[in-house]
């Protein structure tokens, strides 16, 4: 690992501050981010440590909803009663990560804005590998990569396990930059960049994401993982899904390169959670699915997820 500056801010100013230099990167839990650099992965000279900045952790209701800080552990989420009983989508989907060193060190904030898993981004080959112009993960090993959103070269996927219950529940989140803060709806902090040059992340230069905000729960709303076996290690597919007022929203993770709103699966449980149009849901959410040449079974894996994540937001 290269020599890296430390530093620990005791506000949110003072961070963005500090981020505003180039090579310099924030740390909260450190789960990634510390062996992305021993892997050669990145190499920042700048640690900008969030933790001791006060009011960036907790879970807290206020009169726009659950208001979840970026510091809050993951574990915190599994032991706060009241998220656990209105966003059961949200803590399945912390519940799914399993090791209970991660979730007493994993962060709200760094989940959300978590590195790919893809093995080239891993070996230094960037976002977007490429090789004689060529996508290296189209023409390579893909069985773990997208099956949606990959006409472009970018073709992983994004590892976060709580952002497609949060986009479900219609969470915004709140973005602190050299302006003051911002708020945004999360499935805005996401975007899929067209070469290794860009970023996945909508951040502007030092910004950080202070807090998530869950607005009146769903009165339905669940989440749905298809693991390899229950090893700890990231989903194949997942499914979240939200229901409120006659009204469905639908998110699958781990099989696009940002957490992927299926517009039709939601218009198909909109009529209510049933056995019909669980299945239906299902169908539709992977008719626009496109395979690589190793990763055509995750179609199917995401047509179950949906199927039991609706079922599971009925109850049933």
């Amino acid at each position: 690992m290269r020599r890296f500056e430390y530093t620990s801010p005791q506000t949110a100013d003072d961070a963005v501050r500090m981020l505003s230099s180039e090579g310099a990167a924030a740390l909260a839990g450190g789960t990634d981010i510390l062996s992305l650099m021993k892997d050669g992965a990145a190499a920042y000279s700048r640690l900008v440590n969030l933790k001791g900045i006060r009011g960036l952790g907790g879970i807290r209701n206020t009169d726009a909803g659950m208001e979840i800080g970026a510091t809050a552990k993951l574990g915190d989420l599994l032991e706060h009663h009241g998220l656990v009983t209105m966003f059961p989508a949200v803590a399945e989907a912390a519940m799914g990560v399993g090791s209970r060193q991660v979730l007493s060190m994993r962060t709200v904030g760094g989940d959300l804005c978590a590195r790919p898993r893809c093995w080239y981004f891993r070996a230094g080959f960037g976002l977007v590998p490429m090789h004689d112009g060529e996508s290296m993960a189209k023409q390579g090993d893909n069985r773990y990569h997208a099956i949606f959103g990959n006409s472009g070269a970018a073709v992983f996927v994004n590892p976060s396990s709580l952002a497609p219950p949060l986009i479900a529940l219609g969470a915004s989140a709140t973005i602190h930059g050299a302006d003051g803060p911002r708020t945004i709806a999360l499935e805005d902090l996401y975007r899929t960049p067209a070469s290794s040059d860009e970023s996945e992340f909508t951040l502007g230069f030092g910004e950080i994401v202070t807090h998530v905000t869950i607005p009146p729960p769903s009165s339905q709303n669940a989440t749905y993982e298809v693991r390899n076996r229950k090893g700890m290690d990231w989903p194949l597919a997942t499914a979240s899904v939200a229901v409120s007022d006659g009204a469905a929203r639908v998110v699958l993770g781990h099989v696009a390169p940002t957490p992927w709103m299926s517009a039709a699966a939601g218009e198909a449980l909109a009529g209510g959670l049933t056995d019909a149009s669980a299945a239906a849901a299902g169908d539709a959410a992977v008719a626009d699915a496109r395979a690589l040449s190793g990763n055509g079974y995750k179609i199917q894996l995401t047509r179950v997820a949906v199927k039991r994540a609706a079922l599971a937001a009925r109850g049933g």
